[in-house]
Parts: structure tokens; C-alpha cells; sequence
């Protein structure tokens, strides 16, 4: 009988691995076509992308996976429930419980569909005309609704697309935590508005040569923990990391030469993202012990990385007289004290990609509530424009000049990526307690920054958080790690801490 478990159990995993080899396949096309494929292979690439997808789908539902799990589920193979084996039959399962309630032919249609509005996205992006973009919307939109309804959602059809990105998470649990969230960052907003004080804003929008800036945001990422021998950094239209398996893991970013927290910040973003796929255990590689935890602990990554480290002032002792040599005539005669002033800016602006980390969560807020009103059917999708106008200026006080400004600016969208946008924020409440834990743990923290060393945190985030794969749902594991539930406390503290000395609320 245990010969008979284990052989189960090794004929499971080779399964999931082999799905797992042609998910990267796809994740390798889908990297070709945001940076280097021609834009009239669109088509092509949605007919390769929605065969992978078909493929994939009909090895992830094969009734052979649900007879190997029904053998080792009611072993004692499982009885540790933190067990590699344990951890993977149970992330197996659900994985396939979801996907035999979805037909080939809506996997397919969705993969289709996505590839080719990516592509009416950047031109109606580039146009700044929603109505371009409009009807691949509605199909992907119409197909999301089937897809959830064919999952199963108990009244809430997003919470089964949210479930995708965030497992076990609702959509009532994540207003609650928003919802606390919005009502101590709407306050502190109004105070730094009103206190009069703002940074000379013209340093970060000088003339930075781009293949400088390429220069120093490959020192940057390398230093922190990259490595461009398992990795490399691209151009796109809008920033992403992929990671394709163990030693290739891709990230990009887009340069403006008169923008330098545009790349520098999205290098450092796209790599923390990429610390985190480098840092999964390769010998688990293509199973749940060696995939990442969900999208939000993915996100605490980047956003820890770029902001908790990178908009620090101990970062940027060691950095900024390397930025100076770097770029002699955009930083001569500004000091320290005023480069971390322009560089920690609180300005309600339009982009999500730019903005603060104070006006970054309303961002997320406002998508997060837009989304569940088009998948509901409460938001037509003609009315998205209008809608986002109207909550846009309600929430940062700004009225949105474009489209391209507005409701076309995001990517995910177009790849049917609904369900997605709440993790932003949550990525950003995890990043705020993980490294409040991190400095409580690891006095002088600081000091290594200073000295531009990060090994020692990057090896703590190895332990702790990259490592243990799926071993932990993401509540789970920000308890585990930090002995507490999620709370917003710590992202406040982290910004009152720094804000106030610069604005003097």
C-alpha cells in the first residue's frame, strides 16, 4: 500500500511538473510579445497562446490527476500537514477543483481574447480613445462572468476571480481592510496638503540620460540581489517581471530621460519581484512548494524593496554620491536633504505607476471598486470612462485630462486580469509589517544600507517568505513570520515616520 502512495504521489508531481513547463512556455511568449515581438503578430500569438492554454487546461483536468489524489489524499503520506507532500496535494487539489469546472473552450477563448486586446490596448492607449478598446472589453469582461459563474461564487461573482490572485481571501474582507486604511490616509493626505511645505519636484524631472539611467538602475538591482546570470532587464511598455523557472526570471521597465523616479524605482520594483522568484526552492520547481505564496506577498516584495529600502535614507547614503557622479549635471549643487524631499513627494497625481506612497492605495481603492461593479453588472462597460472620472476626482481631487490618463493607463485589463488590483495594496500592508518585523529582528539594518549592504535582509526574506513556497496561505504566513494578523497600523506608522519630519504634520 505505501509503495502504491508513493508511486501516486511521484506520478502526481510529474503531472503537475509537465503543466508546469508548458505554463513557462506560454510565460516565455507572453514576455516576447510586451518586449521585442512586431505588433502584426498579434494574431498569430493569440492562436499560439490559446492552444497553450487549451493544453494546459486539458493536463490540469485529467480525470487521472483526481484518481492519483483521491490515492494519496486518504494516506498517511499527508498526516504532517506542513509536509512537502502535504503542502503540495493540498494546493493541487484546490488548483484542480477550480480548473475541471472550467470548459477548454472558455479557457481558450479567454487566452485568445486576452493576446489580442493587449494589443487594441496600446494602440487605444497610444490614441488615448477608450472606444477603441471598448469592444474587447465587453468580450473579456462577458468571459470573466462565464468563468466565474462556472467556478462557483456563493452571491459574489469577484470573489472567484480575486480567489485566482489572493486564495481564500473575499472581496468583504479586503473592503473591511481598505476601508480602515482609507480613513487614516485621507486625513494624513489633507494634512500634508495643508502644510504648506513641498519639495523642489523640478530635480527628479531634469535631463537623465537614459543609458545612465540604465547604468545605474542595473548597479542598483544587482547590488540589492539581482543576478543578471539567472535574469535580465528589458524595456515595455508598462513594467513587469516574469519568472520562467529556475536560473530565468526577466523583468522590465520604461525610461523617460526627463523622469528619473520612473525607471530607477520600477527597476527596483520589477527586482524585488524578481528576488522573490530567484529565492523559490529550484528542487521544487513547477509545484506549490516551489511557487509563490499568492500575488499580494508577491507584491510586499516589490514594493518593500522599492520603497521601504529604496525611498530610505540610509539607501541613498550610499547611492546618492554614486547618483551625482552619475548624472553631474542634473544633481550639481542639490543635497542630500533635498533629493530625499523630491524623491518621497506627496502629490495627488494620475498615474498608478508614479504615484506616492500615501496616493498610491486610492488608486488601487478605486479599480478595486470599479472592478467588482463591471463583474457585477452594475457598470456598464460604456460607462467605465465616465465612472473612473467621477471617483477619480472624488478621491484625489484631480479631473482626469485623457483617457490614456485615466481608464487605459493599467495593462491588466486587457490580459482579463480582474481580481487582480487588490493586491497592490495588500502587497503594500505586507511589505509595511514584514519589515517592521525584519528591523525588530535584525538591529542595524540601517547601517548595512548605508554601507550598501542588503544581503542580510535579502537572506532573511529568502528564509522567511521566498523559501517556504505555498507551505502557508498569506494570512498564514505574515502571522508566522510576524506574530500578528494583517493590520494597516504598520503601513501608517511607516508613513507618518517618514512624512512628518519632511512635512511637519
Amino acid at each position: 500500500m505505501a509503495a502504491r502512495v508513493q508511486q501516486a504521489y511521484s506520478d502526481l508531481l510529474h503531472r503537475v511538473r509537465e503543466a508546469g513547463v508548458l505554463a513557462s512556455c506560454g510565460s516565455a511568449l507572453g514576455w516576447d510579445e510586451s518586449t521585442y515581438m512586431p505588433r502584426n503578430g498579434s494574431a498569430w500569438r493569440g492562436e499560439q497562446m490559446g492552444l497553450l492554454a487549451r493544453l494546459g487546461h486539458e493536463m490540469a483536468t485529467d480525470p487521472k490527476v483526481g484518481d492519483l489524489l483521491a490515492v494519496v489524499e486518504s494516506s498517511s503520506l499527508l498526516a504532517d500537514p506542513v509536509s512537502d507532500a502535504a503542502v503540495n496535494v493540498r494546493e493541487i487539489r484546490r488548483n484542480y477543483d477550480r480548473a475541471v469546472k472550467l470548459p477548454a473552450t472558455l479557457v481558450g477563448a479567454l487566452a485568445r481574447e486576452a493576446t489580442l486586446a493587449q494589443g487594441v490596448w496600446r494602440d487605444a492607449k497610444k490614441a488615448s480613445d477608450f472606444a477603441l478598446f471598448r469592444p474587447n472589453l465587453e468580450r473579456l469582461v462577458a468571459l470573466l462572468r462565464e468563468k466565474a459563474d462556472a467556478i462557483g461564487h456563493g452571491g459574489c461573482r469577484y470573489d472567484a476571480l480575486l480567489d485566482e490572485y489572493e486564495p481564500a481571501a473575499t472581496t468583504a474582507e479586503i473592503t473591511h481592510v481598505f476601508a480602515a486604511l482609507r480613513a487614516e490616509l485621507v486625513p494624513l493626505l489633507a494634512s500634508i496638503a495643508a502644510s504648506g511645505k513641498s519639495p523642489n519636484r523640478e530635480i527628479v524631472q531634469r535631463d537623465y540620460p537614459v543609458d545612465r539611467q540604465k547604468l545605474f538602475g542595473e548597479a542598483a538591482a544587482s547590488a540589492i540581489g539581482f543576478d543578471f546570470d539567472a535574469g535580465r532587464l528589458d524595456e515595455s511598455a508598462h513594467p513587469f517581471c516574469s519568472g520562467f523557472g529556475p536560473g530565468d526570471c526577466r523583468i522590465t521597465t520604461r525610461y523617460a530621460a526627463n523622469h528619473f523616479n520612473q525607471a530607477f524605482f520600477g527597476i527596483l520594483h520589477e527586482a524585488g519581484h524578481a528576488l522573490y522568484e530567484q529565492g523559490l526552492p529550484a528542487e521544487h520547481a513547477a509545484t506549490p512548494r516551489g511557487t509563490y505564496c499568492s500575488l499580494g506577498i508577491h507584491e510586499s516584495q516589490s514594493r518593500l524593496w522599492e520603497n521601504q529600502v529604496g525611498r530610505c535614507r540610509p539607501f541613498w547614503e550610499h547611492f546618492f554620491p554614486r547618483a551625482k557622479q552619475t548624472f553631474p549635471q542634473a544633481l550639481r549643487g542639490v543635497s542630500l536633504d533635498e533629493w530625499m524631499f523630491a524623491i518621497n513627494d506627496v502629490q495627488p497625481s494620475f498615474i498608478r505607476v508614479e504615484a506616492d506612497e500615501v496616493t498610491y492605495n486610492l488608486h488601487i481603492i478605486l479599480r478595486f471598486e470599479l472592478e467588482q461593479a463591471i463583474i457585477s453588472g452594475d457598470l456598464a462597460v460604456a460607462d467605465v470612462p465616465g465612472a473612473w472620472d467621477d471617483k477619480f476626482s472624488h478621491l484625489l481631487g484631480l479631473k482626469v485630462p485623457s483617457d490614456a490618463m485615466g481608464c487605459l493607463q493599467d495593462i491588466h485589463w486587457s490580459f482579463g486580469g480582474m481580481g487582480y488590483f487588490a493586491t497592490y495594496t495588500l502587497g503594500n500592508l505586507y511589505a509595511a509589517q514584514f519589515m517592521e518585523t525584519a528591523r525588530q529582528e535584525m538591529p542595524g539594518l540601517e547601517d548595512d544600507f548605508r554601507a550598501g549592504h542588503f544581503a542580510r535582509l535579502k537572506g532573511w526574506l529568502n528564509t522567511k517568505i521566498h523559501a517556504p513556497g505555498q507551505v502557508h496561505r498569506a494570512g498564514e504566513l505574515c502571522q508566522h513570520v510576524t506574530g500578528k494578523p494583517l493590520a494597516h497600523a504598520p503601513l501608517m506608522r511607516y508613513l507618518r515616520d517618514k512624512l512628518s519630519p519632511l512635512y511637519g504634520v
